[in-house]
């Protein structure tokens, strides 16, 4: 299934993408795409739904797939081409990051770049949403806990990420720097999420053409990984990761400027277009 929230920020309403391309409404049925409804007894139900039997609704606003996350979390340099470019060993185990939740934004939602940004970047990612609560879990079971995946921009501000004191949360979190979706893709769709095609364009450029075959780790190992440390639990997303091509890792390196486009996507789980602006 391809799971979507559609309407306007606050105002969205659950839905699902049926096989002809039109949005069938599911407010009938769930109240969001969150918690519960994406568990697999949750995804099972919907499973067993009869697309045209749902109302349609039609095409607007795509708010970001999943409702109610509680943790956006970051797996830094995990690419192994993406690590070389940026000079960077490839880490022993994760590096893990928090994204603020209040950076998430819908898939073709405006951009800001914020209040002082010069290097405002660009990172195409495998989200992973968490469908039931993981705790030490095994490589082996770790897929079991995952209700689906999508598309995920991990938008960056470098000079916030690493030129200033701390940690690279601040660079990450900036409002509207969290797009997700267009759908949350149920993994039974995807046979194999580490042979995904990613791709990202500027200004209708090329900069990103890579696959998560590439990853050093894979969903399954990040996920239990993770588990090992914290409790994941249904709509947390993961993000696990950039291929190669990211601003920052350009001779000389190109930032993102007020009205540029951006338009990215991963094979099976659709593309997102967003417009860059100034926050003022």
């Amino acid at each position: 299934m391809k799971l979507m929230r559609v309407g306007e920020i606050g105002q969205e309403k659950p839905a699902m993408l049926d096989a002809d391309g039109k949005i069938r409404d599911l407010s009938g049925h769930v109240s969001d795409i969150a918690g519960a409804s994406i568990s697999p007894e949750g995804l099972a139900k919907l499973a067993a739904i009869d697309p045209k039997t749902l109302p349609e609704l039609q095409p607007g606003r795509i708010g970001a797939c999943v409702a109610g996350t509680g943790k956006f979390i970051c797996i830094g340099l995990n690419f192994s081409d993406h690590a070389a470019e940026t000079g960077a060993a490839v880490p022993p185990e994760p590096v893990i990051f928090m994204k603020a939740t209040s950076a998430i934004i819908g898939p073709n939602d405006n951009v800001l770049i914020p209040r002082g940004s010069e290097k405002t970047d660009w990172e195409v990612e495998l989200g992973v949403v968490i469908g039931k609560t993981a705790k030490y879990v095994s490589e082996a079971d770790a897929l079991d806990y995952v209700a689906g995946y999508c598309v995920s921009h991990d938008v960056s501000e470098r000079a916030f990420q690493t030129e200033r004191a701390g940690q690279w949360t601040k660079g990450k979190s900036c409002d509207t720097f969290g797009p997700i979706g267009p759908w949350l893709v149920t993994k039974d769709e995807i046979a194999d999420p580490q042979n995904l095609g990613m791709w990202l364009k500027v200004n209708g450029e090329t900069m990103q053409n890579g696959s998560s075959k590439t990853m050093v780790y894979g969903v399954a190992f990040v996920v239990s990984y993770l588990s090992q440390f914290m409790s994941l639990h249904p709509g947390d997303v993961i993000s696990t990761g950039t291929p190669p091509g990211v601003g920052m890792g350009m001779k000389p390196p190109r930032f993102l400027r007020a009205g540029d486009v951006v338009e990215l996507g991963i094979e099976g789980l659709g593309t997102q277009k967003q417009t860059f602006q100034a926050d003022i």
